[in-house]
């Protein structure tokens, strides 16, 4: 059992799916601050000054309870929300972007190549298709 789960663990496609998930999250703090510093800053300007993170709707207004301690407020923070939607665009298009370059990859390599429509005369060593019994340069039977 232990030999089969180490020929398991060591396939290619197991390892294939770590390196992409190590990857992966290394992406998405990448994509992230993309986000967070360079997309959503002009299109906030665009919009007349707006900070997306710090759209929130308010449900109930922090307070200090009859003890003295604070009790935060309860909000929705939907502008988060939009940017999280943003980052994941990203990724999602980077994703798709990869796997179709992937498979344009797969398709050529597969491609076989096709199969000969000519020959060569033995005689005069011009080129003649491949069903030909007699060469059309020097009429000699091949």
């Amino acid at each position: 059992m232990l030999k089969e789960f180490k020929d398991f663990a060591v396939k290619g496609n197991v390892m294939d799916m770590a390196i992409g998930i190590i990857i992966g999250g290394a992406f998405t703090p990448i994509v992230k601050s993309m986000v967070d510093d360079i997309i959503m800053p002009p299109i906030g300007m665009l919009l007349g000054g707006v900070d997306f993170s710090e759209y929130k709707l308010v449900i109930q207004e922090a307070s200090v309870a009859a003890d003295g301690t604070e009790v935060a407020a309860v909000a929705i923070n939907y502008g988060n929300f939009i940017n999280i939607c943003i980052t994941f665009v990203i990724i999602a298009f980077a994703v798709f972007m990869l796997v179709k370059g992937m498979n344009r990859l797969r398709r050529e390599e597969e491609a076989a190549p096709a199969a000969p429509t000519t020959k060569d005369c033995p005689h005069c060593l011009m080129s003649i298709p491949i069903a030909a019994t007699k060469c059309g340069h020097c009429t000699s039977p091949v």
